[in-house]
């Protein structure tokens, strides 16, 4: 079972910082569908008590990200139709709304600071850093709830949209992928330096909808994390 450095608990509640680290580990890929969590070793890696590493399956199974079998232990879960269905209506709803006002409330040096974290996506798809363009991309969006005034609807996405990030981790490695990425938030940015809410918008709700398009492809390629029959 792989943690990263980045993911291990630090200050902090423990259960948090435990689901925080078992989610990240689960979206990134390092914890797979089908591979079972075992409390004792989480508690040797992650040095917390087994009580934070059961709040925080409790809360990873209300996700959908584990289930729990009873004699058998906790599993990780594969991606389903419905919970990627959910986050993508959850997601669409909240950012296509703050995107809306961004575009009225935005001025030159945030714009500025958007071009800025581009920019930098641009830099990482030559390297095909796609740990670090993920990060870049989470900040974008994050960016534009902010400058909506209403920030907390960045905080319930990222909950809510677990497991459309768990199918765009593996979208990322795509031939071109992230140059189109880059692509889409470039015409998001220029409706917003327009401060245009109409066209920002639809941009923003077809970029969204992108990582869905790659499904079938992804699926494809690692059948072993879909459940079966579905997409």
């Amino acid at each position: 079972m792989r943690i990263r450095h980045s993911q291990r608990v630090g200050a902090g509640s423990a259960g948090r910082q435990v689901y925080k680290a078992l989610r990240e580990a689960i979206i990134a890929g390092d914890l797979t569908p089908g591979q079972r969590i075992s409390e004792n070793e989480l508690s040797v890696r992650l040095a917390v008590s087994r009580t934070p590493i059961r709040e925080a399956v409790a809360r990873l199974r209300d996700e959908r990200f584990v289930q729990v079998v009873p004699q058998l232990g906790t599993f990780v879960t594969r991606i389903s139709t419905a919970a990627v269905e959910d986050a993508q209506f959850v997601r669409e709803a909240l950012e296509c709304a703050a995107v809306r006002v961004a575009a009225v409330r935005a001025d030159a040096a945030d714009i500025a600071a958007l071009g800025g974290l581009v920019r930098r996506q641009e830099e990482l798809v030559a390297h095909a850093d796609f740990e670090r363009f993920a990060v870049l991309d989470d900040e974008f969006h994050a960016a534009i709830c902010e400058l909506s005034g209403h920030g907390f609807a960045w905080e319930v996405a990222q909950r809510a949209k677990g497991h459309l990030s768990r199918v765009r981790r593996l979208s990322l490695p795509q031939p071109n992928y992230l140059g189109e990425m880059v692509v889409e938030h470039h015409v998001v940015l220029d409706a917003l330096r327009r401060a245009a809410p109409d066209e920002a918008e639809v941009a923003l709700r077809h970029h969204l909808r992108m990582v869905l398009s790659a499904v079938p492809t992804i699926r494809e390629q690692h059948p072993e994390y879909f459940e079966e029959g579905e997409f």
